[in-house]
């Protein structure tokens, strides 16, 4: 025993020392004991207090994140399981921006006000789920990675069924959580074949990267394939897609605006620094790379083919985010780890648009009851302001000037040109032409809210419940940002 201690010592010693880098994650395990603290305690004197604590910390996460952008990288932060580079850092403040966002919606939204678990344990929830999308973005490591796509998971399935009190939302959420089992089993058996191949966790090693090409490129595609399927059910991309419109459309909308924003995140940048940490030449990247090629391209399809047949506007948008996926992937292929601006341009533009759509969907649903797009007849005239910043933020999806959506697309698809002439691979070229061929596809579903709100007169005045204005102020808020960010993209990018 008392040889161990030297050891001990030094290994409590190294992990004091990466303390530091960590600090975001520091300050949310905090906000997280203290919102348990205030939702037993506090909230019965003012109901406020935790909400404010969780926007208190998660302001604070970001704002240390921003200071370590100004810190010299620190290396070996857990024995290496984790990476504090630029790049993760700017991950971070995004998605602390995100859960901000989402935190304010279910201020605003009456169902969370009215249910009978109020929204306290759901903020607790929110801020475990944030630790492990933090993580996620900093993973170096197989292990680190499949303990923080677990912490995303659990919070998320409990996040989805936190209103169930229908048949449909009870659906969703099981599965939610049958699915996001299989994928894990599946991406821990993947993960111990790379293991059991290269005898190291760490897929930025040295040493992985060799097993990795001595390895029978057999198994090593069937190991990544199986990793990759975990990745995917966070990614929603086909053919790992299947329970993303039932759960979309049987979740609360703002925990729908969520599940469509903050996991893609956090999961295209673990999905990036897999990719960037690998060197061209290698079997694995290689091999990766197809894959990705593969499944951006028929992601892309299978989204907007999908979402050209739904009349229910969340199962809609659940294709439409689906399709997004494909072009996020494609974002991935077509830069390197030394410029990731665009992407994450892309990034903070599509998740401004997803939350700012729900959160319209949301106050809709909320005033009339209208959750079809047959529903949305002549509300361009009794809700006129909701219906413009609609039809705003669906141009912007659509990617038709002068929007930050066309600005992000352009941005990609010049990339994706550029590394055409440069390697000479046919897949760019392939999807190059996919992408061009969804985006006008989307045309057609995208302006089937505005055709219908617009020039479509309903049968009879719908009925207005009354409602507060704050989710539709918020919406207003993001809709200017998505144009003013279309307009001086550099305000962003530079």
């Amino acid at each position: 025993m008392n040889s161990m201690l030297p050891d001990i010592t030094e290994k409590l010693d190294h992990i004091l020392s990466g303390l530091p880098a960590l600090t975001p994650e520091l300050v949310l395990i905090a906000a997280f004991i203290a919102s348990i603290l205030t939702g037993l305690f506090v909230d019965r004197l003012w109901r406020h207090s935790t909400f404010f604590i969780t926007v208190i910390g998660m302001a604070l996460s970001a704002l240390y994140s921003g200071f370590l952008l100004y810190e010299p990288n620190a290396d070996g932060v857990l024995f290496g399981m984790v990476a504090t580079d630029a790049f993760g850092q700017y991950m971070r403040i995004l998605i602390a921006l995100v859960c901000m966002l989402f935190v304010l919606f279910v201020n605003a939204s009456p169902d969370f006000r009215v249910h009978r678990k109020k929204t306290a344990d759901l903020y607790s929830i929110l801020i475990a789920v944030q630790i492990g999308l933090n993580l996620m973005t900093l993973a170096t490591n197989w292990l680190m990675t499949f303990v923080a796509i677990e912490m995303v998971s659990i919070g998320s399935y409990l996040m989805v069924g936190y209103l169930a009190k229908e048949a449909r939302q009870t659906e969703a959420a099981m599965k939610y959580v049958l699915f996001g089992a299989v994928c894990s089993a599946v991406m821990l058996y993947g993960m111990s074949l790379l293991y059991g191949l290269t005898g190291n966790l760490d897929y930025t090693s040295a040493q992985h990267i060799q097993g990795l090409n001595d390895a029978s490129p057999l198994l090593v595609t069937l190991a990544l394939l199986f990793v990759f399927t975990g990745i995917g059910f966070k990614l929603t991309f086909v053919p790992f897609h299947f329970w993303t419109p039932d759960v979309y459309q049987g979740a609360p909308t703002p925990v729908t605006a969520f599940l469509s924003t903050a996991p893609k995140i956090a999961g295209i940048a673990l999905l990036a620094h897999i990719l960037y940490a690998w060197p061209e030449d290698s079997f694995a990247y290689q091999n990766l790379r197809l894959m990705l090629v593969a499944a951006a391209a028929v992601t892309m399809l299978w989204g907007n083919l999908a979402a050209l047949r739904q009349t229910d506007v969340k199962r809609m948008m659940a294709y439409s985010s689906i399709g997004h996926t494909g072009f996020l992937m494609m974002a991935v292929l077509a830069y390197s780890a030394q410029d990731y601006t665009v992407l994450l341009y892309y990034l903070a533009v599509y998740s401004l648009m997803n939350m700012g759509v729900f959160m319209l969907t949301g106050y809709i649903e909320s005033r009339t009851g209208a959750v079809n797009v047959a529903q949305y007849h002549g509300l361009g005239k009794s809700m006129p302001l909701a219906m413009i910043c609609f039809t705003l933020i669906m141009i912007s999806l659509t990617g038709i000037p002068p929007t930050s959506g066309f600005v992000a697309k352009l941005l990609v698809f010049t990339a994706v040109f550029h590394d055409w002439q440069a390697t000479g691979e046919i897949g760019m070229v392939v999807l190059l032409i996919i992408g061009a061929l969804t985006t006008v596809i989307s045309l057609f579903f995208y302006f089937k809210i505005p055709l219908h709100a617009f020039l479509k007169t309903a049968e009879k005045e719908p009925e207005m419940k009354p409602l507060r204005y704050s989710i539709l102020w918020l919406a207003v808020l993001l809709t200017v940002v998505i144009w003013i960010l279309g307009i001086f993209p550099n305000w962003l990018v530079g």
